[in-house]
């Protein structure tokens, strides 16, 4: 019984130990990212080879390389972050499938290549983004995060064709509200997006 109860405390601590080594890995990537993203990416990724039945560490390393694409003049340089985006992304499905989170993450790639070339990757990923919002909302209505780049797409869309915005703004609106009241499961959930929907919306239809 002795031995049983040392062998418990044992793997109880073991458990403890990893636990907080992956939360203070977190935490070092996540402030690593404002000021380098390559390394936090490079963080992100590692945590991910260690915890394998979890997806965020993937996700936000794929998130990093993402977020880093948009601008990037570059196109050798832009497929090398989003092909390592994508295989991140395919990681992280492999854990967790029919995860609106996710979704979303995939459809932004598929933005930073339209935002990169509209005319070359326009017509392919256009439907593709929007599937990707169409299953997120069946899956998550009132994820934030949904309704927001689902309501950025669909902005971008219309100034792209010369249509009016105004009617996106309404969405905006109830991502605002849906933030509000959003509590992410743990402190490592996504949680992102609120400001970002607030100054678009400052902006809406303008």
């Amino acid at each position: 019984m002795k031995h049983l109860i040392i062998i418990v405390t044992l793997l109880f601590s073991g458990l403890v130990s990893a636990q907080s080594n992956y939360e203070k890995g977190m935490q070092k990537a996540f402030e690593l990212w404002g000021s380098n993203p390559i390394e936090a990416a490079n963080l992100f990724e590692r945590i991910a080879n260690a915890e394998n039945d979890n997806w965020l560490p993937a996700y936000y390393a794929a998130q990093v390389n993402i977020t880093s694409s948009f601008g990037e003049k570059d196109e050798q340089k832009l497929s090398a972050q989003l092909k390592k985006a994508q295989d991140l992304i395919n990681d992280a499905t492999a854990i967790s499938q029919d995860n609106a989170e996710i979704l979303v993450l995939q459809a932004l790639l598929h933005t930073a290549w339209v935002a990169y070339d509209g005319a070359t990757y326009g017509m392919t990923l256009s439907p593709k983004v929007v599937e990707l919002y169409t299953k997120a909302k069946a899956l998550a209505p009132d994820n934030p995060r949904v309704v927001y780049c689902n309501a950025e797409w669909n902005m971008g869309s219309a100034r792209f064709f010369g249509q009016d915005v105004t009617p996106y703004c309404k969405d905006l609106e109830k991502a605002v509200e849906l933030f509000a009241n959003f509590k992410p499961e743990t402190p490592f959930h996504p949680n992102w997006g609120k400001d970002r929907t607030i100054m678009i919306l400052e902006s809406c239809g303008k």
